[in-house]
This record gives structure tokens, sequence and C-alpha cells, in this order.
């Protein structure tokens, strides 16, 4: 009897694995790969990521190539040729000045692609899936840009790698910044008449380093009126003002990255706390480009989302280096930001 249900069991496990093998085959013909259950729990098929977008990120690149040397080339008043439809004076713009429009839109691209190649190399290294950097071309800006952004998917990454990936890209621009924005400074004349549609607020940063320096003609406390621009500093401006808004304690900014590495759910009162002051900031100054900033960190959530584990531990060197972190905002953000040339 033994025999007949060993012979038995041996034509079951004949026919399954035939099944099996037949099944495998048809998997394999329709392109797919066999779900295999990694050690991590994960599916070869969760692993696997889609290929990433490379048409509209190199076109995005392109045009921003363009946005920015078309504001370097015109002495970054874009606006006023664009809107009194001034083709000629454009053309002339832009033979006078193309040098200077090369080398802004240079160092500007330069800044912007450091900071968000530092959040996707950060996301190579843990594995979290992201798209190429996306640029934002704006024409009729001052400034050409709107800087750049890269999309993730957050929830893949753990509260150590969230606090890597959020940081990563502010120091890796600094990098870049500091050198582009000393080079600039040494190339200004103090003592040059100051004229011109408007003046640059000088982030903390600069004012230090100017006031330690105290280079011919100038005066502590001075801002840069726009007669005493060059390619470099407006550049290394543009870098220190989106590196510090960009480290804005909110949301889903590099700040609020940080922010809530550092502090978890506590950190939703300090992003709430900092919307109230930015909000009374706007109407005691009247300072209407804020109220676009306000309303864009609304409609992406004041509050960051929940890593996939907010347990894990950022370790002495990681929490040391995030405290510090918190600071860059208040050396290279200029609150002012325009300002009136006064009489």
């Amino acid at each position: 009897m033994s025999d007949v249900n060993d012979s038995f069991d041996d034509l079951i496990r004949s026919r399954n694995s035939q099944q099996d093998s037949a099944r495998d085959r048809e998997v394999l013909r329709a392109g797919q790969v066999p779900d295999a259950t990694e050690p991590s729990g994960q599916t070869t098929q969760e692993l696997r990521q889609r290929p990433r977008r490379m048409r509209l990120p190199a076109i995005l690149f392109a045009v921003t190539c363009v946005s920015t040397f078309f504001a370097g080339a015109t002495g970054w008043l874009p606006l006023l040729y664009i809107v009194t439809f001034d083709a000629d004076g454009m053309r002339r713009a832009i033979v006078r000045n193309w040098q200077d429009g090369f080398i802004y839109m240079g160092c500007v691209l330069a800044i912007l692609l450091t900071h968000e190649m530092g959040h996707f190399l950060a996301t190579l290294r843990h594995r979290v899936p992201a798209s190429f950097p996306f640029f934002l071309p704006l024409p009729i800006s001052p400034i050409g840009t709107m800087g750049a952004v890269i999309a993730m998917d957050g929830t893949k990454a753990d509260r150590k790698e969230m606090f890597d990936i959020g940081l990563a890209g502010p120091l890796a621009g600094l990098v870049v910044i500091v050198p582009v924005i000393l080079i600039g400074i040494q190339q200004v004349d103090w003592a040059a008449p100051r004229y011109g549609p408007f003046l640059l607020d000088t982030p903390l940063a600069v004012r230090m380093f100017l006031d330690h320096t105290q280079p011919a003609g100038y005066v502590s406390g001075a801002d840069i009126s726009y007669s005493q621009l060059n390619p470099y500093l407006m550049a290394g401006w543009v870098g220190l003002l989106i590196t510090g808004l960009n480290m804005l304690p909110v949301s889903q900014l590099d700040g609020g990255h940080v922010i809530f590495t550092l502090f978890g759910k506590r950190s939703y009162w300090i992003a709430r706390g900092f919307m109230l002051v930015a909000i009374g900031y706007i109407l005691y100054a009247q300072a209407g480009w804020w109220s676009l900033m306000v309303v864009l960190i609304l409609l992406m959530g004041v509050d960051h989302p929940p890593t996939r584990d907010d347990t894990v531990r950022l370790g002495w060197f990681r929490t040391t280096l995030g405290l510090l972190s918190l600071l860059i905002p208040v050396f290279c953000f200029p609150l002012e930001v325009l300002k009136t040339l006064g009489p």
C-alpha cells in the first residue's frame, strides 16, 4: 500500500513541477520578472525602477540656459525688453553684453546643477527612486530661473536617508556659491556712482565678509546697487537666495527634511510657527514677493510627511551637522531681496 501511495505522490509532484515550469515560461514570454522575495522583504518587481525620463529634463535645462543667458545679457532687466517688444534694443543688448550673459548663465547653472546633483547622488546611494533634475526657467524674472527640483519617492527613505538627501543639496551648492560670490565681490567698484532700478539686499554672510575685509569705497551695511553688479556677483547672490529659500524649516523644502529628521513631529510646531512669522512679516514690511512663497508652501502642505522608518537614529555627527545647517537661512537669505534705489 505504501508503494502505491509513494507512486501517487511522485506523480503529483511531477505534475506540479510541469505546471510550474509551464507557468514560468508564460511569464518570461510576457516579458515579466517573477516575484522573488529579497532579504529586505521587497520583491524584484518592487526593486526595479521605471526608466528615468530624460527628454523633459533635457528640454527644461536647455530653456533655462537660454533664459538665464537672456537675463544676464539684458542686464538683469529682461522684462523691460519683453514688455516693450523692443526687439532691436534686445538684439543690441545681447551683442554688447553676450559675455556677461554666458558668465552669468554658466555660474547659475553650475550652482543649481551641483545643488540638485547633491540630492540625486544621495538618492542613488540610498536606492531611493528619483528623477533627473528639472530646471525651472523664468524668462521674465531678473534672475531668469525659479531654480531646479528633483522628484523622489520619499516613502522609500528612512529618517537617516531623508536627512542625507535633504542636506546634500545645499551643502554641495555652497561649495560652488562661495568662490563665485567672492570673485564677484572682488570685481565690484564700491566707489562707483549708485544708480539703477533696484538694490540687492546683502545677505548677512556677505555683509560680515565685507565688514571684515573693508574693500576700498565700501560703507558698512551698504546694499549693492544695480550699477555695481557683475555676472559673478549676481550669480552668487542668486545661489545664496535659492539656498536660503530651500533651507527654510517648513514643508518638503530641504530645511523641512532636516527639521523633521531632527525633531520628528515636534517639527510641525516649528513649521507652523515659521509660517505665522512669515505672514506677520509680509503684513508688517509689505514684502509682496513673500506672499507667493507662502502660497506655494500652503499648497505643498506645511507639515512634513513621515519617512519609511522614523525610529532610525541619526547619530551625533548628523545631529550636530543638522543643527548647524539651520543657520544657513540666517546667513544666506536676503530678507528684502530687491529694493527700490532711493534718491
